[in-house]
């Protein structure tokens, strides 16, 4: 499992799962799960931005945290077409001239789970894969 560094308010707007996309200056040969840290820097300009808006903005939300993992999603796919040749048909949240990450499956954590991130594409320390694992996994009645 890998995880990959957002900021916020953009990392708020995929646990949420509105945003599909994740922009990238470089494309990646990893598929598969992906881990959703909220780094610790903030695109204080994209708050107000109708796309963030409508995804449900509200920097009160547990989610909306920063220096924490809050989602877990699988990284399906790569699109570089907008980089290659300008054209893409990857939606409204995907920037001309970036690699276009695209993101499925993607379930908020119940909480925010503190960790060390690090820029871009990262593996994360195994106890903190087993945590997200254990929060996610399902409640068997007694």
């Amino acid at each position: 499992m890998q995880a990959i560094s957002v900021q916020q308010p953009w990392a708020f707007a995929i646990a949420m799962g509105g945003k599909t996309v994740s922009n990238q200056s470089l494309p990646t040969a990893y598929r598969g799960p992906i881990l959703i840290y909220a780094s610790m820097r903030v695109d204080l300009g994209a708050c107000d931005s109708p796309l963030i808006q409508a995804a449900g903005w509200n920097p009160g939300d547990p989610l909306a945290t920063i220096g924490a993992v809050i989602a877990v999603a699988h990284l399906d796919d790569v699109c570089s077409s907008s980089v290659l040749d300008g054209t893409c048909d990857c939606g409204p949240w995907a920037e001309p001239e970036a690699h276009h990450w695209r993101l499925t499956e993607v379930k908020p954590l119940p909480r925010p789970i503190v960790a060390l991130g690090r820029p871009g594409l990262w593996e994360p320390k195994p106890t903190l894969v087993t945590e997200v694992r254990t929060m996610l996994a399902p409640v068997t009645p007694r």
